[in-house]
């Protein structure tokens, strides 16, 4: 992608200005993500049609449309609210971290999870981003573990914090709350994380940082040819005198 590779005018602004065009593009997918869910609302609220039927029903064909369609849909705007703050920090952070990856993540714990629960929930339609919430919380989280990477941990502590209740969210308490879409999003959030356990978080190098390296190694080569070159001079007059 042309994002994580360009040239600007002064070399010593590079990491600011990359930092500054990484953070940006890490917003657009989140700010298109909750524009869409909102408009959804507004557009249920204002005209009484309901989209609750493009939901997950679980083991039912009429159901399957909802793997991908629930997330979009909720309630009310109190449903929709509690799940906007904590999706938007959340998928910001996994652009922001995961780069080239993090869409393929998003797209492999977004279906997981409404599979799980089209399989293994329980007879009634399940709507709302909560699962795809669950799911980048509980990847944030172990990722952070196994890398042993505070920013991610330190992310997924703050999200449970305004979240609030996440956890008790996972048990069947609220018959009125899905926490078959809660647990089989954890249980995907926490797959992808194993799964992906070998990707490396760091900063693309650019072309003209690799031709840099190139310069400086080629220098310290040429600079260790010359010391070795001299030694061999020096041991060649030692061996003419005798002196070791």
């Amino acid at each position: 992608m042309g994002l994580f590779k360009y040239y600007p005018s002064n070399p010593k602004k590079l990491d600011h200005e990359l930092e500054k065009r990484i953070f940006f593009h890490s917003m657009v997918f989140p700010v298109i993500f909750v524009f869409v869910i909102w408009l959804i609302e507004i557009i249920e609220q204002t005209t009484g049609f309901s989209f609750v039927k493009f939901g997950v029903y679980p083991l039912h064909l009429k159901g399957l449309p909802g793997i991908l369609f629930s997330p979009f849909i909720h309630s009310d705007f109190n449903h929709l609210i509690s799940n906007t703050i904590p999706f938007f920090i959340l998928s910001f952070a996994l652009v922001y971290f995961y780069r080239r990856i993090s869409y393929r993540i998003f797209i492999q714990v977004y279906i997981l999870a409404g599979l799980c629960v089209w399989l293994a929930g329980r007879e009634a339609w399940h709507i709302g981003a909560s699962g795809v919430v669950y799911a980048l919380a509980a990847f944030h989280f172990v990722s952070g573990i196994i890398r042993n990477d505070v920013r991610l941990l330190t992310l997924s502590v703050v999200v449970v914090f305004l979240y609030g209740g996440m956890v008790w969210g996972m048990f069947p308490i609220n018959s009125d709350v899905s926490w078959e879409g809660h647990l089989w999003g954890a249980v995907s959030g926490v797959v992808m994380a194993i799964y992906y356990r070998k990707y490396i978080i760091r900063r693309d190098k650019f072309d003209w940082e690799e031709e840099e390296e190139e310069e400086e190694s080629e220098q310290s080569q040429s600079q260790f040819s010359d010391m070795d070159s001299g030694k061999s001079g020096n041991l060649d007059n030692t061996n003419h005198t005798g002196q070791y």
